[in-house]
């Protein structure tokens, strides 16, 4: 049997009703945050970039907030950054910046541009490593007072204590070359020369893996000649400015006569010869005291200049 026309259009409006209710209406839909088009919120007439100007904004409800991460979730982002890698630092290096340079008196002063305090002076000890006792004591008062120093060693007493000379970079004070028999190097020919600093420089290394970069010819007498194969040994060749007098006879046993001579001494930049003796042992903590008490400083040897004051001969 036919049906009327009108029953089929009604029943044509009902499965069309039927259908709008299944769907939902459009305002009725659920719009996916992650999927929803930028023109939903733009103006109209107004141009919409393919990427939003402020992509690396971060804000508490964007994905920006994870921009700085190059891969996100296995995927790249759309965000681009440059990554500069630092250059890697072998593990126990330290990083110093030099302070200060030495003058022609051998006197030191800060490098231009530096915040160093001119009103600072070098600690410096000759003729070790000799003995264990003396050595630890002014190990111990230079850790006191946070204070680092040059310690000029000899070859052949090096050759006999080795242990001593590891104590001494074990502490991290600095360690110089003072030739391999204590001669005075003035007297002595070239070859006698360049074996004394180079036999020195090698058995530093070979205990210590450190390569000195100061030199100081015993009794302070150089010359030309020395100063020369010094430099080509990349040596920073230095005397002193303010000598202690502690290995003369008229201080031997007298502590207060080892601080009285450093302090009439006294002046900026100070380069202060000591020995590794007994009595300049027992005067160190109350010098280093009375020093810090004038308002002076302590140089770091890291922190000095070794460029040679004296070029190498081509």
């Amino acid at each position: 049997m036919q049906m009327p026309t009108y029953m089929s259009k009604f029943t044509s409006i009902l499965a069309f009703v039927a259908i709008l209710s299944a769907c939902g209406s459009p305002a009725e839909q659920t719009v996916d945050p992650s999927r929803a088009n930028a023109s939903s919120s733009a103006e109209p007439n107004k141009e919409i970039s393919a990427a939003p100007s402020n992509a690396n904004a971060v804000t508490p409800s964007s994905n920006a907030a994870r921009s700085n991460d190059p891969v996100r979730d296995g995927a790249p982002t759309s965000t681009k950054e440059t990554i500069t890698l630092q250059p890697e630092v072998p593990e126990g290096t330290k990083q110093t910046t030099l302070q200060y340079t030495m003058n022609a008196a051998y006197r030191f002063e800060p490098i231009a541009g530096s915040e160093a305090a001119k009103k600072a002076v070098l600690l410096t000890f000759d003729d070790g490593p000799k003995d264990e006792t003396t050595l630890k004591a002014m190990l111990d008062t230079l850790d006191k007072h946070h204070t680092k120093a040059i310690f000029f060693v000899n070859g052949y007493r090096v050759k006999a204590k080795p242990e001593l000379l590891k104590l001494i970079a074990s502490r991290g004070q600095t360690i110089g070359n003072h030739s391999w028999d204590h001669v005075d190097l003035k007297k002595e020919d070239e070859k006698t020369v360049r074996k004394q600093i180079g036999d020195v420089q090698q058995i530093v290394k070979k205990t210590t893996g450190l390569t000195p970069r100061f030199f100081r010819p015993p009794f302070g007498s150089g010359g030309d000649l020395v100063k020369k194969i010094a430099a080509e040994s990349e040596l920073l060749f230095m005397t002193w400015s303010n000598g202690s007098l502690d290995w003369d006879a008229s201080t031997k046993d007298k502590p207060e006569k080892v601080i009285a001579n450093v302090m009439e001494q006294l002046h900026p930049g100070a380069n202060i010869l000591m020995h590794e003796l007994p009595w300049t042992k027992d005067a160190l903590d109350n010098l280093l005291t009375q020093l810090k008490n004038k308002g002076y400083a302590f140089i770091d040897p890291a922190t000095i200049d070794t460029t040679p004051t004296t070029k190498p001969a081509k």
